[in-house]
Formats: C-alpha cells, structure tokens, sequence
C-alpha cells in the first residue's frame, strides 16, 4: 500500500512541478516585457467612456487604462499583466506612469473628467505623491475632473490608510471611485467610513442580467446601499442594449463597456484636435 501510495503521489507531481514551472515562465515572461515597456516608455493610456443610463448619448467621465507595448509593439491591455506586476515595484510605476499620464491629459482637455486606476499599495509611494502634487500645481481645475479608482479587494487591504488618505484629497476636490465592487469582501463598518463618491459594480453581477432575476436583485440591493451612502452608481461590461435597458430600470447612473465603445488609445478629442489643426 505505501509503494501504491509513493508511485500515485508520483503521477499528480509530475503534472503538478509542470503546472507550477509554467506558470513561473509566463510570470517571469509577463514581469520581463513589463519591466521593458516601463523602461523604454512604451506605455499608454486607453479610454473608454462611461455613460449616463438615461441619456446614453451623453459621457459622464472617461476611464484611463493603461497599456504596455511588447516586443512586436502589440497593445497589451491590463488584464494580461496587472494581477502579475500588482504586489511588485513595477504595479508602483505603473500607477505613477497611469496618474502622470492622465493628468496630462486633463491638463490638454479644459472639459475632459477622467478616472485613474490605482492601488492601495501606491498610498504613501513618494514618487506617486510628487507627480499627484505636480500634476494639481499646474491647473486648478484639475482636481475636481479627476477620478481615482481603487478595487474593493485593495481597498480592503488598508482599510484605515485608505480612508485618510481618501479624505485628503478630497478636501482637495478630487473623487474617488470603488471599483469591482462584488468582487471582493467589503466589511460594512469600513463601507460607511470609505465615503466613495462612485460604486462601480462588477461586470459580473451586470453581464447578462436582463436574462438572470438573481443578479437583477442584487443589483438593484447595490444600488440602493450606494443611494443610502450618496454614491452615484456605474455598471461595468455592459454589453448589450437589453442589459443597458435593465440596469437603466434599476436605477443605475451610469453604463460602461463594449456596447457603448472599446477602450481607444485615439480618443475622440485627439482626432477633432488633429482635423482642427489640418
């Protein structure tokens, strides 16, 4: 019974060591081409608008999402590398490169509101700060379009830092929006003191809800917590017209997601500045 055992325990390693090593190649291979992107300034911002529910023609805000280029100069968009690079230096300098990079833009673009993803990790990173501090010296007006996104499940990891340091700058005009929210394990006593100005829901709970009465009830039990706390509502993924029309009926502020527009490193403002200057 104990060789059985010995040559069973054998067979599931072998697989396992496999598994295991490859998914430290690709780990390895996505921190590489990450580590190039950042130090040859093959980085951008992609925008995608999010929408009011009952007027869909009108854009609420835009969201900055930042990308990285390869080696063949391919557009590699977050979801292929963030989870890797989050907890690591390189999450630190993306952040700083996404913020830099957004306030820019809301420098250029007197009307643009624009939302930049960040983590809790980048609170207190020096080098975050400083071109925070330098991107709000140079326009006043850019505090109050800006929009910094935090996901729930890194909200959660600092809760108390979290907190402060939402309250500061918000003294300074700046809003906040939790991100993913559904995703991750939000402990109600820390939700009452975020004070998030925007809930955006999980494309999870949103794809697909006009076909699925569980996810419309709990939608609409989000919507109603983010009423209770004054937080305009954002449904993310949303990627038909059934589905706008759903979370429209729910109550939802705002829709974002491929039925409105792709994420778009050419955004509508660069190309009528182009023709204007033709």
């Amino acid at each position: 019974m104990a060789r059985e055992n010995k040559q069973f325990a054998k067979i599931v390693e072998g697989p396992r060591n496999a598994l295991d090593h490859a998914l430290s190649t690709r780990d390895a291979n996505t921190m590489d081409m990450v580590r190039r992107a950042i130090e040859h300034r093959q980085t951008m911002l992609a925008y995608q608008p999010v929408v009011q529910a009952r007027d869909q023609e009108r854009v609420a805000f835009y969201e900055g999402l930042i990308r990285v280029l390869d080696e063949t100069g391919r557009v590699i968009p977050a979801n292929d590398f963030i989870t890797t690079v989050e907890d690591t230096e390189y999450g630190r300098l993306l952040d700083c490169i996404a913020l830099e990079k957004g306030l820019a833009e809301l420098s250029r673009v007197p009307n643009l509101r624009l939302s930049i993803n960040m983590s809790a990790r980048s609170i207190g990173y020096k080098k975050w700060t400083r071109t925070l501090s330098r991107g709000l010296s140079g326009d006043p007006t850019v505090a109050e379009r800006l929009i910094l996104e935090i996901t729930e499940t890194s909200a959660m990891t600092v809760p108390e830092l979290v907190i402060t340091f939402m309250r500061d700058l918000q003294n300074q005009g700046i809003s906040f929006a939790m991100d993913d929210f559904g995703a991750g394990f939000t402990a109600l006593r820390h939700f009452k003191e975020f004070s998030f100005d925007i809930l955006k829901i999980d494309g999870q709970f949103t794809t697909g809800i006009a076909r699925d009465p569980d996810n419309q009830v709990l939608v609409a039990a989000m919507q109603s917590i983010a009423e209770q706390f004054d937080m305009f509502t954002v449904a993310e993924r949303v990627e038909n017209v059934a589905d706008a029309d759903c979370l429209k009926q729910i109550g939802i502020d705002c829709l974002q997601g491929y039925y409105f527009a792709a994420p778009t490193v050419r955004p509508a403002w660069r190309e009528d500045s182009r023709r204007r200057h033709a």
